[in-house]
């Protein structure tokens, strides 16, 4: 189907054609640009945008002249989809309405590509980035179509994939007490579950998918499991998306994944499958006034280090 009146398909350096379809698709404005121009052309259009996102995996409005946290929370809006509450070790602060900050940690550090709350219960469907301030050099929100990845695994680790699969996936995580945004996974587990007291902390891990232990001191160890390695979902060409975080917890200071029992996964397809992810990866500079809607469960993304100053905002819908 054509792109409405109001909008042109445009191009940006660093789109990538995958299965005849350009990723991320562009979106420009077609005659007058305006954040105003925008929600209303988003509102007469929603069914149309939420197809191209989930085809092409991600669609990136440019040229909107889309100007700060309030005018991205009226495009947020706009697009109909509720919103789902952030769970995970990112340290966040809210901004206006359904919009947060990205995450906190140093610009310095490479946030590890991932989908947003993967290993929760409920996740998002949709992230929706938005650029406010452009970094000088770096910061580059690179993301990744979680079934290339699958693919080429499976060229290379059939057996691997499929035991792993088979017989599922145990992950841990520690978290501090209280907030520490001098590391990108410095969020305590007090403002993860919303309360200070361990019993409710407990209950409400457990509604999550998840388990605590608390550990010496004011920390806690969150384990999930068991989870699969890959998934399928409707509305996406029966694909097998990469739906795990194994290359970013695997063997770190803070985390684990193993086997649903407790065994070890084989450092080396770890190391490959993190060569696979980087090399299937798409990326483009931000611009002020970006705005990057993901379909998280298609896409991983991550974030390139950078020199500040750098601004990107985030709203996470289901």
């Amino acid at each position: 189907m054509e792109a409405p009146d109001f909008f042109s398909v445009s191009e940006c350096k660093g789109q990538k054609t995958i299965d005849g379809e350009q990723v991320p698709l562009v979106l420009a404005p077609s005659g007058g640009n305006g954040c105003d121009a925008l929600v209303e052309a988003i509102k007469a259009n929603r069914a149309w945008v939420e197809g191209k996102v989930v085809a092409n995996s991600g669609l990136l409005l440019r040229g909107f002249d889309v100007r700060d946290a309030a005018e991205f929370n009226a495009v947020v809006e706009a697009l109909g989809w509720p919103d789902i509450r952030y769970v995970g070790p990112a340290p966040r602060t809210h901004v206006h309405g359904r919009v947060w900050t990205a995450n906190e940690g140093p610009l310095e550090e490479f946030i590890y590509y991932h989908h947003e709350m993967v290993l929760i219960k409920e996740c998002p469907e949709k992230v929706i980035l938005f650029c406010e301030v452009p970094p000088p050099s770096g910061g580059e929100t690179p993301f990744v179509p979680s079934f290339r990845v699958t693919e080429r695994a499976l060229e290379e680790f059939p057996d691997t994939v499929e035991e792993l699969d088979a017989r599922g996936l145990r992950y841990t995580f520690t978290a501090p007490g209280k907030n520490h945004t001098g590391s990108m996974r410095g969020r305590g587990w007090e403002d993860a579950f919303g309360t200070s007291d361990k019993a409710e902390a407990e209950r409400r891990a457990r509604a999550l998918g998840m388990e605590v232990e608390w550990l010496p001191g004011c920390g806690a160890r969150t384990v999930l499991g068991p989870r699969k390695l890959t998934r399928v979902f409707p509305g996406r060409k029966g694909r097998r998306m990469w739906f795990n975080t194994v290359v970013g917890m695997h063997g770190k200071e803070l985390s684990s994944a193993t086997l649903a029992d407790g065994s070890e996964i084989p450092a080396e397809f770890v190391r490959r499958c993190g060569e696979i992810i980087e090399e299937e990866s798409i990326q483009f500079r931000w611009e002020k006034g970006d705005i990057l809607i993901l379909d998280n469960l298609a896409t991983l993304h991550g974030r390139r280090p950078s020199l500040p100053p750098r601004r990107v905002l985030v709203a996470t819908c289901k």
